[in-house]
């Protein structure tokens, strides 16, 4: 019997990655293609850069896109490591046009609640229920929330106040890296950060993702929190799936 596929496409602050993939598995079906994200990323030369990798892979169907901002009815809404023009934009109607689908075509979706959906399903959040966070580290802090495994779209826990600072310019995986910080180094600022989370909020689970998650034995166990974290399953792949998976779901229903 042939899988379900899909095509999802992961859209970041320094990257834009995609490809088909296996929705049953929710795993890729192909290597992923990768490039940089324009500079600057207005949404003109983002959409460019989504039809360039949609059209390498020569695909026709229901295309998932995330982005960094709250989106509500397949408009921007905020714009986290992004021009600032994508608010306001109805970012599914451009990418419609741009690849030459309908609007019922393509879904986009916040990059956090995407990776959440592929964790949720079928990675490190499979069958668990109760409040699960899952939070992305990567340029910013993205973030996504399931009760009982059905999503609460849009949150931007990445945001909040700490110490009077925006969490994610503190604990962010960018921050690591411009910091040059070690993982001993890094841990207590993700740490400092959840324990603020957690002072609003009762998760049964955090899950860990982003590209830094798949380093996760090395600084996860140094998190000093009340709730237990885990490393995305998906790890950077999540969005790309979760993407896909939520597109090909609607287009099917």
């Amino acid at each position: 019997m042939a899988t379900a596929r899909g095509f999802g496409v992961d859209i970041g602050g320094s990257g834009i990655k995609g490809c088909p993939v296996d929705i049953d598995g929710g795993v890729l079906a192909e290597e992923r293609m990768r490039i940089p994200t324009p500079q600057p990323s207005t949404p003109s030369a983002v959409a460019d850069a989504v039809a360039e990798i949609v059209e390498k892979f020569a695909w026709t169907g229901p295309v998932g896109i995330t982005l960094p901002c709250v989106i509500k009815d397949g408009s921007a809404l905020s714009a986290a490591n992004v021009d600032k023009g994508w608010i306001g934009t109805d970012a599914q109607e451009l990418f419609a046009e741009r690849l030459g689908r309908t609007r019922d075509d393509v879904l986009v979706l916040n990059d956090a609640d995407a990776a959440g959906i592929a964790e949720m399903r079928a990675g490190a959040g499979a069958g668990h229920r109760g409040l699960v966070v899952v939070l992305t580290f990567g340029t910013g802090i993205g973030s996504a929330m399931f009760i009982d495994g059905q999503l609460v779209p849009n949150t931007e826990f990445g945001h909040i106040e700490v110490d009077s600072l925006d969490a994610e310019t503190q604990a962010a995986a960018s921050v690591k890296d411009d910091l040059e910080l070690s993982y001993e180094e890094w841990a207590p600022r993700v740490s400092h950060y959840i324990q603020a989370l957690e002072k609003f909020l009762w998760p049964d689970l955090i899950i860990a993702g982003g590209g830094v998650s798949k380093k996760g034995h090395k600084w996860i166990p140094l998190l000093e929190t009340r709730t237990p974290v885990v490393a995305a399953a998906l790890r950077n792949d999540a969005g790309i799936v979760g993407a896909a998976t939520a597109a090909t779901t609607r287009h099917n229903a």
